[in-house]
């Protein structure tokens, strides 16, 4: 398999306040216009990549064709006045201290669009690990597809479990290949990040290219006839389906030779293992609001073969009569999220009854135990399930798991030219 991730022409920023240039992620804090209120204030008029990113909470804002505009005029801007310095073919470890005070290693560089897709049952050695909400992505089309620059808050996540990627790579660096080194604001935590050599970036390719071999790849997820899955995504993954999306326009303008060698064909990410011990899964349970709850449980046993002797996926079910852990005998996913998902999906099609995700056991037994409402607590889902899930159950349904806070997701630091 070629490797769909390489070197890529990065660009940083000289000679400028680093904690005020780089800011959280953009699907952050969607309903706490306080806390970018408060990250306008910190940055003032410095360079930030505040001034280059949409937060989504303005995304219904009435200005927004104005604001898209003035993205696209600051990149021209800077892209101008030389502001960055760029590291061409370049790749850069980078440790991530967050707020816990656990280190997060991650590695910067291209992935190739060609070899990704986000649609349901793909094949391709990038894959979405969650349903793709295709509503999404026409607003942020609109802000990329006149954009200069890309700014990642893209995650994607390696199955090394010998962790000899990416892990190994603090012993192949040392403060002469330092390129940024910095407090995150607002409880961000630490970034400190390396230039690589071409010898320690030769061994990156390496070491990819001994998990993307398909015998290796059936030996360790006991598995046969299917396409190696190299890359799962882990956070971002609508900004990845974007410029997937954007890059599919394009084709449709060029021939095939002029849009295979152009930068819109790849897009800047971080690569992290999903064995790093900084990185936890929590669950997201859900809660039925305004439901025939009697009806809804009595389908629910209808659907699936149900015992409270602990045979198959557990489940803990929350009304205002009782909490109960249930177990699914004949399960329609690999994982029990999944399986009722499955079941919600179809109930909610014909009977009535609005579903919320939850974060929070307490919160979701709260809300449970109100009159009318259903809830459902499930248990994380163990790291080494992922890859193995997405491989036989293609994407999981939306919102089966959450990496971490939002203070610990990823900043905004790193941009490429894509024009």
């Amino acid at each position: 398999m070629n490797i769909p991730f390489k070197r890529g022409n990065i660009l940083l920023p000289k000679n400028v306040d680093m904690t005020k240039w780089s800011v959280v992620a953009c699907d952050q804090y969607t309903s706490e216009p306080e806390y970018w209120n408060e990250v306008n204030e910190i940055v003032g008029d410095a360079p930030s990549t505040l001034k280059l990113t949409l937060p989504e909470i303005y995304l219904e804002d009435e200005n927004i064709a104005e604001r898209i505009s003035d993205i696209n005029n600051y990149m021209d801007k800077l892209i101008s006045e030389d502001f960055f310095n760029e590291y061409k073919d370049s790749m850069i470890y980078l440790e991530r201290t967050q707020n816990d005070g656990k280190i997060r290693e991650g590695l910067i560089g291209i992935v190739d669009l060609e070899a990704y897709s986000y649609e349901k049952g793909s094949q391709t050695p990038i894959r979405a690990t969650e349903k793709t909400v295709i509503e999404r992505i026409p607003p942020r089309v609109k802000i990329r597809e006149n954009a200069p620059l890309e700014l990642p808050h893209i995650m994607i996540l390696i199955d090394d479990e010998k962790k000899q990627i990416i892990e190994n790579l603090k012993n192949k660096v040392s403060e002469k290949d330092v390129v940024y080194d910095f407090d995150l604001m607002k409880n961000g935590g630490h970034v400190k990040g390396y230039l690589l050599n071409k010898e320690t970036m030769d061994e990156v390719d390496a070491g990819l290219a001994n998990l993307a071999d398909k015998e290796n790849f059936e030996k360790k997820y006991n598995v046969t006839g299917k396409d190696v899955l190299l890359f799962a995504m882990g956070d971002g993954n609508h900004s990845l389906a974007t410029a997937k999306a954007c890059y599919e326009k394009l084709k449709e303008t060029m021939p095939e030779e002029e849009y295979l060698n152009n930068p819109a064909r790849y897009a800047l990410v971080e690569l992290v293992n999903l064995h790093s011990p900084a990185l936890e899964f929590e669950a997201i349970n859900r809660v039925i609001f305004n439901v025939d709850k009697d009806k809804l449980i009595n389908k629910l046993k209808e659907y699936y073969n149900i015992n409270k002797n602990g045979k198959g996926q557990e489940i803990e079910i929350i009304t205002e009569e009782f909490d109960e852990k249930w177990y699914i005998e004949n399960p329609k996913s690999n994982i029990a999220v999944g399986s009722v998902q499955l079941f919600l999906d179809e109930y909610l099609k014909e009977n009535e009854g609005k579903i919320d995700y939850i974060h929070g056991e307490d919160t979701t037994k709260n809300l449970a135990r109100q009159n009318g409402n259903v809830g459902f607590i499930f248990n994380a889902m163990p790291k080494n399930e992922l890859f193995k899930t997405v491989i036989l159950d293609g994407s999981l349904p939306r919102k089966t798991f959450s990496m971490g806070h939002s203070y610990d997701k990823r900043y905004y630091l790193e941009a490429r030219k894509i024009k």
